[in-house]
This record gives C-alpha cells, sequence and structure tokens, in this order.
C-alpha cells in the first residue's frame, strides 16, 4: 500500500556528495519541490540525493549515468539493516524533477507506476528491447497486464477524438522510449489487442490500438 503524505513539517536532505548537503523542513510536497528544483538546476553534478531519514527512504538521481535508483530501509528479524534498492533507466532528461515530486508525495511507493524498476542494476546494461521483455514477463496475469498498460498508456497517451482507437507514445519518435515500447508489444500480444495502423502525420514511435472495454476502464483511472 502507498504511504501517504502526512501533513505537518518534514524533513529532507538534498546532497551531491561534494559536502554542501542542504536540509530543508518543508510543510507540503509542492514546497519540498520548489526547494529541490532550486537546489537540482542550481548544480551540475553527476549525481543528486534526496533522503528522507525518519523514513528511511532516499532517492538518487544520476544524470550522468541516465539512472533513478530509489532505496528503502528495511529491518530483518536479527535487526539488522536490510536496504531495498530498485533502479530505473532514464529515456528522457525531463524524467528526474517528477520523480523528485513523486517521492515527495509518496516515498519510495510513490514511485511504483513511475516506470520499469529492477531490482539489479545490471539489468539496465541490457538493451532496451530486452529490458522491454524482462518487464512485460513479470505480468502473468490478465488483470497485471491491463493495468501496466494504464501505467504506459497514463505516461503519453491520448484517446482518438473519434473514441474507437487509443494511441501510446503520442508524438514520440521511435528512437525514444524502446523499453517501454517493446513491453507494450509483448503486454499487447499477451491480452490479444492488435495494433492498427497510426494515422498520417503520426509520429514514427505512436503505437495506436482499437479501443478495447478493459483498457477503457483501466485508462479512466490514468486520465
Amino acid at each position: 500500500m502507498a504511504r501517504r503524505y502526512n501533513p505537518g513539517p518534514r524533513e529532507f536532505v538534498f546532497s551531491t556528495g561534494d559536502g554542501d548537503d542542504q536540509r530543508v523542513s518543508v510543510g507540503d510536497p509542492q514546497e519540498a519541490y520548489v526547494a529541490f528544483s532550486a537546489f537540482f538546476r542550481g548544480r551540475d553534478a553527476g549525481t543528486y540525493v534526496i533522503e528522507d531519514e525518519t523514513a528511511r527512504q532516499r532517492l538518487v538521481l544520476m544524470p550522468g549515468q541516465a539512472v533513478i535508483s530509489r532505496q528503502e530501509g528495511q529491518d530483518g528479524q536479527d535487526g539488522a539493516d536490510r536496504p531495498r534498492s530498485e533502479y530505473l533507466r532514464v529515456d528522457r532528461a525531463n524524467r528526474y524533477l517528477p520523480s523528485a515530486m513523486l517521492f515527495f508525495e509518496n516515498g519510495y511507493a510513490g514511485l511504483d507506476h513511475f516506470g520499469q524498476w529492477f531490482s539489479d542494476v545490471t539489468d539496465l546494461d541490457a538493451s532496451p528491447e530486452t529490458r522491454g521483455a524482462v518487464r512485460a514477463a513479470a505480468f502473468t496475469t490478465e488483470a497485471a497486464a491491463i493495468e501496466e498498460v494504464g501505467r504506459i498508456w497514463g505516461d503519453s497517451g491520448i484517446v482518438d477524438p473519434t473514441d474507437q482507437y487509443v494511441a501510446f507514445f503520442d508524438s514520440l519518435e521511435a528512437d525514444e522510449d524502446r523499453a517501454e515500447r517493446a513491453e507494450l508489444l509483448t503486454l499487447l500480444e499477451f491480452l490479444g489487442i492488435e495494433r492498427v495502423e497510426a494515422p498520417a502525420g503520426a509520429a514514427s514511435g505512436e503505437v495506436w490500438v482499437r479501443t478495447d472495454p478493459r483498457l477503457d476502464r483501466e485508462f479512466a483511472r490514468w486520465s
């Protein structure tokens, strides 16, 4: 279950590893986002860390490696700290600050639907098509596959004005979001949903399908 934001002052620590850490006390996620945006844009670093010491969670943005990491501490039965980490390959530079906002809102769990998370950072070295296939293979039921298709659509999808078709990756070219596209195509095949030809003028990366009641219900959640 997603951890909901608790009203009232909260503290975050922003750092880049240069020793010039910034500790902020904020009243809401938007205030935290504004403070971090200034911190992020005012530096030229390869790594930016947002730490919530109370929740024992952190978000690590690594523009130098095109990677985002989210980390959450867990106590084992022996009392040892066993942090959980997941990694995300960033295909678009404008993904970093939105990930920070989600973290400020709901911490580690707030990023559940942000993209293709992997527990092993070496998985990010695979080709986008391989990463997409691996991710798609994790969804073994129709319900889970439909939810994941909804997540992908919610990031950059549209409904055609005729209400007969839906498009994924609106206005994106084929060299953008390759891993997500590979995952989507596998999931559509799993669900028995066929692609249709994109209309004239569509960007090369767009994926069009006919409307489907299963998808319509899911897309309503992401609209």
